[in-house]
Formats: structure tokens, sequence, C-alpha cells
């Protein structure tokens, strides 16, 4: 099972990430995403690529071609899934969580993205928001296989930040663990 694992923005401008209480998006989602392919590489079940090999490595000019960078990677290796890693954040400091989208309900990335929550809750204790349809995002109408984007918490929570850069591991390993339920191996 090839999966591609999209580490969500660039090191800087264009599409960088967001912030929140000292931590930036693109530095979360690297070292999970790192994390995650360790995890997954030890299952001979799976084999894994990263979009982004190395902490400075910059994808694309602009918003347009960093996103047409990371699909058409994963779409000329053949990757069977797609999972995107990024970090949310709002305006409301309260909002809390870990939360799943994908390109539609019929596509076989919503029961991963399920399994994906539950992995994730029982790993990091941040609520399960749930999965939502967004077919307007790029990374999920423009990727030939299955794909989801993963919002792994809020940066701008202090709790979920706190987790997120003191404990990236127990993100890798829930996401791990729901990837591996939905296999089943």
């Amino acid at each position: 099972m090839k999966i591609f694992i999209d580490q969500g923005h660039n090191p800087q401008n264009p599409n960088a990430g967001a912030e929140g209480h000292g931590l930036r998006e693109q530095d979360v989602t690297y070292t999970v995403g790192v994390e995650l392919a360790a995890l997954l590489r030890a299952n001979p079940f799976f084999e894994v690529r990263l979009s982004r090999n190395s902490p400075d490595e910059q994808l694309g000019t602009s918003n347009a071609t960093s996103l047409a960078a990371r699909v058409d990677a994963a779409n000329s290796w053949g990757a069977d899934y797609f999972i995107s890693l990024h970090c949310n954040a709002s305006t409301s400091t309260s909002a809390s969580g870990s939360e799943v989208y994908v390109y539609s309900e019929s596509s076989p990335a919503y029961p991963l993205g399920e399994d994906i929550l539950v992995g994730l809750h029982n790993a990091t204790g941040l609520a399960n928001r749930g999965v939502f349809i967004r077919p307007s995002l790029y990374v999920l109408r423009r990727t030939a296989m299955p794909a989801l984007l993963v919002e792994m918490g809020y940066l701008t929570n202090y709790h979920d930040a706190q987790l997120l850069g003191n404990d990236p591991q127990s993100f890798a390993r829930g996401i791990y663990n729901g990837i591996v339920t939905y296999f089943n191996v």
C-alpha cells in the first residue's frame, strides 16, 4: 500500500502555514510527517513517500505551484492514498481538537478519516471534531487517489499547541493507529 504523506506548507512563503504559541504549522507538520513515515516504513505492508524530505525544502514558487508540486508527486508515484498534515487556527482560542477533510462522503478517504480521528483522540486526548466534505480543496480534488487533509489540532489553542509542540510523536502514532485499523494490518 503506497501512502503519500504531505507535510502541509512550506518553511517560508509562499505557502507558509499558520502560527500560534511560538509554533509554526510547517515545522509541526514536517516533524509529524517524518515520525509517521518511520512508523509506516516499519510495517512491511506500507510504502511511503514524503512531500518534504528536509525541514527547509521549499515546494513551488507560489501557493498554486506549491500545491501542484505535492499533488503531482503523489500522482506520478501512483500513490494509493494521499494524507496531507496540517494544524488548524481560529480567532477563538477555545477552538480545540482534530478534524479531517475529504472530497466526498463516498470516497474511501472518508472511513479512513474516521479511523484516523479515533486514533488521534486515543493518542492525544483531543476532541474528535469529525470528517467534513471539502471538494474545493486543491489537494483533495486534484489527486488521482483517495485523499484526506488532517487538521491535527489548533495552534491558537494553548493546550493543543503544547501537545503539538512537545509531543508530535503522539500525533504520528494516532494517525498511524488509524491507518492500521483501516487497513486491518
